[in-house]
């Protein structure tokens, strides 16, 4: 594995996986929202697409690690606001 890849791969699983973690924390520490298990794992789902679509080219110019650490924390957002809504 490239070391350029693996700073990428890191990228995007560190968003995914700050991003599940801090939703944990808000919904059963903090209890600020009420948010359930399978919600909260959401923002990793967003890294599992990433690993499955880095299987071979070509990418297109919107295919960049930084659009999927930006979508995993996206997704989170939408997850503690749906949580707080609902």
């Amino acid at each position: 594995m490239e070391l350029e890849r693996a700073r990428e791969d890191v990228l995007v699983a560190a968003s995914a996986g700050a991003t599940t973690v801090a939703l944990a924390l808000l919904s059963g520490v903090a209890g600020v929202v009420d948010v359930g298990t399978l919600p909260t794992l959401a923002p990793l789902a967003v890294y599992a697409a990433y690993l499955f679509s880095r299987k071979g080219g070509p990418y297109g110019s919107a295919d960049r690690p930084r659009n999927w650490a930006i979508a995993a924390i996206a997704v989170g957002v939408a997850v503690l606001v749906f949580g707080a809504v609902a």
